[in-house]
């Protein structure tokens, strides 16, 4: 059975399916993306726009640069460093975790000399 005739089961997983559950066609993908976007209010949605913000998501994530590329299908890191870029909001996130962190450390070590004059004793 050809690919594009094979019924969605669970072990396949598409955004887009035919209207009788096998892959789409790419001669029918159109029609059906152009009516999904009106449905859903976006008529200027591309679909290109669904892989930015999607590789967007898995950055501010924390996906790693060889993630980003593996999802995208490059071997360059050039467009996977976009996305990294575009996830740099996360450093308040990654700040106030690592704030909370060492308050946490710090705490419970209140009556023990500071880190370095630990260590230096080890």
């Amino acid at each position: 059975m050809p690919r594009s005739a094979q019924p969605f089961t669970a072990t396949l997983v598409y955004v887009f399916i035919g209207p009788k559950g096998a892959l789409l066609r790419r001669s029918g993908f159109r029609r059906i993306w152009n009516k999904v976007r009106e449905d859903v209010g976006l008529p200027s949605l591309h679909l290109h726009d669904l892989r930015h913000v999607g590789n967007t998501l898995a950055a501010a994530n924390a996906a790693s640069l060889k993630e980003l590329m593996t999802r995208m299908g490059h071997a360059s890191t050039r467009a996977a460093l976009i996305y990294q870029h575009e996830a740099q909001d996360r450093d308040r996130a990654i700040a106030q975790a690592l704030g909370k962190a060492f308050k946490v450390a710090r705490d419970g070590h209140k009556d023990e000399a500071p880190g370095t004059q630990r260590a230096r004793k080890i």
